[in-house]
């Protein structure tokens, strides 16, 4: 309940800038890198594979991402568009002054508290998420099901 609000919150603040939070959080993230896998962008926004690509491929289409070649070749790394970084500069102020109004609703020591809470919160999924992925399917006739790997 409270991260739909919140969404709808940053969503409703972005609406000029023709990005969503989800969206918003991605570009943020690309143009911290220059220039990131796909691999990057999982750890970093913690968003499912599924999740992310479904996402990527919206933004490619909507022209503010390209997908380009990775030096080592082995993946393509995804980097903003002009359209995407003009977007991005249009979106920031928007996030920056709903953030002010979130902040000054909480107080800055509750944000800080809310903040750690956030934060420990996120490590904990992390590590479920990240001990889910250790884990592989084995063909259903053994008979364990999982396999540690």
């Amino acid at each position: 309940m409270v991260t739909r609000a919140v969404t709808q919150l940053y969503d409703e603040a972005l609406r000029p800038s023709g990005l969503r939070v989800t969206q918003f959080s991605i570009l943020a993230s690309i143009a911290r890198a220059g220039a990131a896998n796909l691999r990057q962008l999982e750890d970093e926004l913690a968003i499912d594979q599924t999740t992310l690509t479904r996402s990527l491929n919206l933004l490619e289409r909507d022209g503010v991402i390209e997908r380009v070649p990775h030096p080592d070749g082995r993946f393509k790394a995804t980097r903003l568009t002009l359209k995407g970084r003009r977007a991005l500069q249009v979106a920031r102020p928007l996030w920056a002054q709903s953030q002010d109004r979130v902040l000054r609703g909480l107080g800055t020591k509750a944000w800080a508290d809310a903040r750690r809470r956030l934060g420990h919160l996120q490590e904990v999924a992390i590590a479920k998420r990240g001990a889910r992925r250790r884990v592989r399917r084995v063909p259903a006739s053994s008979p364990k099901g999982l396999i540690a790997g």
